[in-house]
């Protein structure tokens, strides 16, 4: 159950992270990089090897072993059904949806800079300029990964919830 303070932590919390103007200069710099980096390697394979990171399916499997869980009370917790669960574990080249990443890494109960590799393993990110994206960090933050309150609080602040996307 939401109460009224929550409810104001959380609008206070993402109009501070929507108001914050971030300017970043990294961009250019991480570009040029990359393309020294392409001339200097002779082939396309030898780059992607060598910059190549982990698989979504790596790093998830990777947290479950870490957190001592069974993979069955991770994808239960998520909300994520056997089928579903089993197609990510059998299938290296899946990835699923950005909510059911999101439901995987607050069932591992991951902070966020875990939560931030799990995404991006997949080629995801939280955003600081999304609603829903700063309502799950908010809840990250405070260490609460009761995905039913979160999804109480999407659905209040968003319309939309994560296990009803997956």
């Amino acid at each position: 159950m939401l109460t009224e303070k929550l409810i104001q932590e959380i609008q206070e919390y993402i109009e501070f992270h929507l108001s914050m103007e971030v300017f970043s200069c990294q961009a250019p710099i991480e570009a040029e990089i990359y393309k020294e980096s392409l001339q200097e390697i002779s082939g396309l394979d030898e780059f992607i090897q060598s910059h190549k990171k982990p698989s979504f399916r790596d790093v998830l499997f990777s947290y479950i072993d870490q957190s001592g869980a069974t993979d069955a009370a991770i994808y239960t917790k998520a909300g994520i059904d056997r089928r579903h669960f089993s197609k990510i574990r059998s299938r290296a080249d899946y990835t699923p949806k950005k909510n059911t990443v999101i439901a995987l890494a607050l069932s591992l109960k991951l902070d966020i800079d875990n939560t931030d590799e799990l995404l991006s393993s997949a080629g995801y990110s939280l955003s600081q300029s999304d609603e829903a994206d700063l309502v799950i960090q908010y809840f990250i933050e405070k260490q609460n990964y009761n995905i039913h309150v979160i999804d109480e609080a999407l659905y209040r602040f968003k319309g939309k919830t994560l296990v009803g996307a997956i």
